[in-house]
């Protein structure tokens, strides 16, 4: 048994695709259709079936002969079928039904997914989920793309029930190509040179004797490609994707396979009709797919349908967990935050890109793997007979973009505030991606969607404008990483920027808008870029001013940049008032969700709900002022933080500033609880002049 081949194909694209690297002796060039953008990261994506080569239908278009289970290629044995309910093997127990269940293996997948039960993530602010295997190991959710997760779960569950599963897309050349239990094929055979999975990696699952799991150290150092890493810290400082599939298989071949898989096929692929269906709303099940496509080909973002519950009145409560770039464990939304992504036109709804093209004709949506299925002696990726009612065409136009408002009444009510503290993590998650990516363009434009909803929510349900939003909410970051427009800002393309870089951008700007008279921050993007100069000159030269300049990367082309030449990038039209008015003047360095809040005098205005992504620094405190019309009655004040990360305290004050409660724990929370009867004040503070940041949440009578 030979566990090492070099994987090598002909290039024929102009920028090859990434392989699935780690050891130098097993260099993989694909031949991919194009280096596409996957949540701002270069990943170079094989193309789409073409339209006139796929069918959408309940049968689906076939696949490869099932004689090709057989080949060397083969990565695991089909022993069950997605349909079955009564072999022997569909009546046992397993990790998420009972024995003698009756129901299908693809019913099965739902229940998994819907079962994988919620953990804090490592090292983040977020909740995600942890997986057990059939032979009793549990690990956390692997850091991971967003389309990498939808895979990386199917293909999990397929292959430790070898159930038959493929993936169908094309290369630069034409050629159909099929990523599935049988390996990496075209209808002629072995796709190049890609791995003879069965002959050269092992399957001790039948070896297996529940002491010592086995160890594929090739395996281990596999990496996933990308601009940003895909260590997986909470196995190691230098365990990549490899280590974790080695954690979680028993057929090492699996591993490879993914690390493979997942490099090439991206939401473009998950969006076609080829591997995934259209859904009606109101069939929707854990396991589904929400996929927003921005554009034809490239952009997107999937997020997997982790849970689905019944409400009264026939409506759904669903929440949402998804992977990003840089790769991180998949962020378990709330249900208000489910249900935004749900409702956006980009997620297969009304209205039009940049481009002019509809948003429902674009894949976009949710949907739910075809499940492949031997038809007439071939592999057929097809609707199960038991969701064929839930089956949309991609050329029902009509209830494609009737969706999102369908959503909009299906999914259970979302209240104002709920929905106002999910606009406000949403801006603070895209800000904490902006900290350590900040050329992000996708980012910046998340934020200030986010943004923009808020606006709206404000002035319809609260009363607030659009510039008060901005003076509650807005922070120096927001403008020095102003919205660039894509095609015409060569910033778009640089994904290789780091935290470093962060800070050298934002201690120019502190400076610069401080010092003094208020002045507007200096954005973030290329201006004046010539012959010999890229454009970041200036914050290039504060670096080497500060000490940091070897901390200083250059611009580079990332992904494939059209707009590489451009003299001076293009800022989105913006709707924020200007820095000077929203921020109130010189600003200091710690910016959050609320300016200049550092005394009771200056206190922000807090109604009910959660306010995510605030903080303290430098000894300072945040001070809170609870409205003069409340109702009378009980009301709870509470911060949550990592506490490890440094202790924050809590105080209730009245007008005079006399401390009426306080809270002084050693816990990740504080809370106070008062009769509310009057004007109240709030004062968040750190411990022996400790810094955090934290969430703060208002119960109010």
């Amino acid at each position: 048994m030979r566990n090492s081949r070099p994987w090598i194909l002909p290039v024929l694209c102009l920028l090859p695709a990434l392989g699935c690297g780690g050891a130098q002796d097993d260099a993989f060039d694909l031949p991919a259709c194009d280096q596409s953008v996957e949540e701002g990261q270069t990943k170079g994506t094989l193309c789409d079936v073409p339209d006139d080569q796929k069918e959408d239908s309940l049968t689906g278009a076939k696949g490869l002969s099932t004689a090709v289970d057989s080949a060397d290629t083969a990565v695991w044995e089909v022993k069950n079928q997605w349909e079955d309910t009564s072999t022997a093997e569909a009546r046992k127990a397993g990790l998420a039904w009972e024995a003698n269940s009756g129901i299908t293996w693809d019913e099965k997948f739902d229940r998994w997914v819907q079962s994988l039960p919620k953990i804090d993530g490592h090292e983040t602010y977020y909740q995600t989920f942890e997986i057990s295997t059939p032979w009793g190991r549990t690990l956390q959710a692997p850091l991971l793309e967003c389309a990498e997760v939808a895979m990386f779960l199917r293909i999990t569950f397929a292959s430790w029930y070898n159930l038959p599963f493929f993936l169908e897309g094309t290369d630069a050349k034409g050629n159909r190509l099929y990523f599935g239990h049988f390996g990496a094929r075209t209808a002629a055979g072995r796709y190049g040179t890609t791995p003879r999975f069965k002959s050269w990696y092992t399957d001790y699952t039948s070896r297996y004797d529940g002491t010592t799991w086995p160890s594929d150290a090739k395996l281990r150092e596999r990496a996933i490609p990308g601009t940003s890493s895909e260590l997986q810290p909470f196995l190691g400082d230098d365990a990549h994707a490899g280590a974790y599939f080695d954690e979680l298989f028993l057929n090492k071949r699996v591993g490879y396979f993914l690390c493979l898989t997942l490099a090439y096929f991206g939401s473009v692929n998950l969006a076609s009709s080829a591997n995934t269906y259209h859904l009606k709303p109101e069939t929707l099940k854990a396991g589904d797919l929400n996929i927003e496509r921005w554009q034809r080909r490239g952009i997107g973002h999937v997020m997997v349908v982790k849970s689905v519950k019944p409400l009264e009145a026939g409506h759904l409560e669903a929440e949402i967990a998804s992977g990003s770039m840089p790769r991180r464990q998949p962020k378990w939304e709330t249900p208000a935050a489910s249900k935004r992504y749900f409702t956006l036109e980009e997620c297969g709804g009304p209205g039009t890109n940049s481009d002019g093209d509809a948003y429902y004709k674009l894949g976009g949506g949710v949907r739910r793997f075809r499940s492949a299925k031997s038809v007439n002696g071939r592999w057929t990726n097809v609707v199960l007979g038991i969701h064929a009612s839930h089956w949309l065409a991609d050329t029902d136009y009509a209830a494609i973009q009737a969706r999102p408002a369908t959503f909009e009444t299906l999914l259970g009510e979302v209240s104002p505030e709920e929905l106002r503290t999910s606009l406000l993590r949403t801006i603070e998650d895209n800000r904490a991606h902006l900290r350590q990516y900040p050329a992000s363009c996708s980012a910046r434009t998340r934020r200030e969607g986010a943004f923009n909803e808020l606006y709206a929510l404000n002035q319809e349900r609260f009363g607030i404008s659009a510039a008060d939003t901005d003076r509650q909410h807005r922070a120096l970051e927001d403008y020095v990483f102003a919205e660039l427009a894509y095609e015409q800002s060569k910033t778009c393309c640089w994904n290789s920027t780091t935290a470093a870089m962060y800070e050298i951008i934002m201690d120019y700007n502190e400076h610069h808008v401080g010092d003094g008279e208020c002045r507007e921050p200096v954005v973030f993007k290329a201006q004046g870029a010539g012959a010999s100069e890229d454009g970041y000159g200036i914050f290039r030269e504060h670096a080497i001013s500060l000490g940091r300049g070897d901390e200083w990367v250059g611009w580079s082309e990332d992904e494939p940049c059209a707009q590489r030449g451009v003299r001076d990038d293009t800022e989105s039209p913006h709707a924020w008032i200007p820095s000077c008015e929203a921020l109130g003047g010189p600003v200091d360095g710690c910016p959050d969700g609320f300016a200049g809040n550092a005394s009771q005098a200056d206190a922000a205005e807090v109604a009910a709900g959660t306010y995510p992504g605030l903080r303290v620094c430098d000894g300072r405190s945040d001070w809170f002022h609870l409205p003069r019309e409340a109702a009378v009655g009980q009301a709870t004040v509470r911060i949550a933080f990592e506490h490890a990360q440094g202790d924050l305290d809590m105080k209730l004050h009245d007008a005079d500033g006399q401390v009426l409660a306080d809270s002084q724990g050693t816990q990740n929370t504080e809370s106070i609880s008062f009769y509310m009867s009057g004007e109240r004040w709030v004062e968040v503070y750190g411990y022996s002049g400790a810094a955090n940041t934290y969430e703060l949440t208002v119960e109010l009578p």
